[in-house]
């Protein structure tokens, strides 16, 4: 995972180990921001379902004055 525009471009992202992660590709992330960055400057911006944080690390690259990360992670014990 990395960052892929804005001022911390070309970062690389590890999650944590032994999680279930699916990180968000560069594609959907580069359309989304497409269409979000205009809204950016100086926003608060919330990444629910945060995983490794990394749109919510992209918003605050593009200009986010704030990130709220939310992330709930529920262990099943079988």
């Amino acid at each position: 995972m990395r960052i892929i525009a804005g001022k911390y471009r070309s970062r690389r992202l590890k999650g944590p180990e032994g999680l279930d992660l699916r990180p968000t590709g560069d594609r959907l992330k580069e359309s989304l921001f497409n269409i979000l960055t205009p809204l950016l400057n100086n926003a608060v911006f919330m990444d629910i379902f945060g995983g490794t944080g990394a749109i919510g690390i992209e918003a605050l690259s593009r200009g986010a004055r704030q990130v709220v990360f939310i992330e709930s992670t529920v262990e099943v014990a079988g």
